[in-house]
């Protein structure tokens, strides 16, 4: 089994990725960002640096999901991402254009062909206020030049690309405006049940028969 955890920067993909572990006695992939040297600047000047941000993140993906995910699906019981392989050309849609984007789909499409896909997509939507709020708050030094409208961008196109049916994976959307599966255990309980319901696992709550 393996599924990956989506959305937008700070809607909490890695801590919930981290609390399930154990619950669905798996391993981790996560996603290795914090290394691309291009990032620092990238957030200050897009236009600039947003080629060089976007292969290094395509070709680091891409090493790294074939390494712990397609090569060790059959080795272990369960595998949970906090990311998917071909979300990076949502990025790249947005920061890319012109010759640029047209080398990278490219590239990325020569690469998707060997890599495993997830048996189902979690993807946590959140509003942009939400997520400028929790970003805020995580205070990641390289973020604090985030603008929002950068964010909003990426929320319109992570909604049309996951919860809007352009996806041939399945897709359990999870709204967390108002869930707080850190410090509240019924809202992580009902993360986890909406999970095992997609995935057909146990225990289930069978729903009842309406009159």
């Amino acid at each position: 089994m393996y599924f990956a955890i989506e959305g937008v920067i700070g809607v909490g993909k890695t801590t919930l990725a981290r609390m399930l572990r154990p619950v669905f006695n798996a391993e981790l992939v996560l996603e290795v960002f914090e290394e691309n040297p291009f990032l620092s600047n990238f957030y200050s000047d897009r236009e600039r640096y947003a080629f060089q941000t976007q292969i290094f993140f395509l070709l680091s993906r891409y090493h790294q999901q074939r390494r712990n995910i397609s090569d060790r699906l059959g080795e272990v019981q369960a595998l949970i991402s906090d990311y998917t392989f071909e979300k990076d050309a949502l990025f790249a849609r947005i920061n890319l254009k012109g010759d640029e984007l047209e080398m990278y789909y490219k590239v990325q499409e020569a690469l998707a062909e060997k890599i495993s896909k997830p048996d189902l997509i979690v993807y946590l939507r959140a509003s942009t206020d939400t997520l400028m709020r929790r970003i805020a708050m995580r205070d990641r030094p390289y973020e604090r030049s985030m603008q929002r409208e950068y964010i909003h961008q990426l929320n319109e196109s992570y909604d049309d690309f996951f919860a809007n049916g352009f996806h041939t994976t399945r897709i359990q959307v999870i709204e967390t405006d108002g869930l707080d599966f850190v410090g509240n255990a019924g809202d992580f309980e009902e993360v986890q049940k909406q999970i095992r319901e997609a995935l057909s696992l146990p225990p289930i709550q069978p729903k009842l028969p309406i009159a």
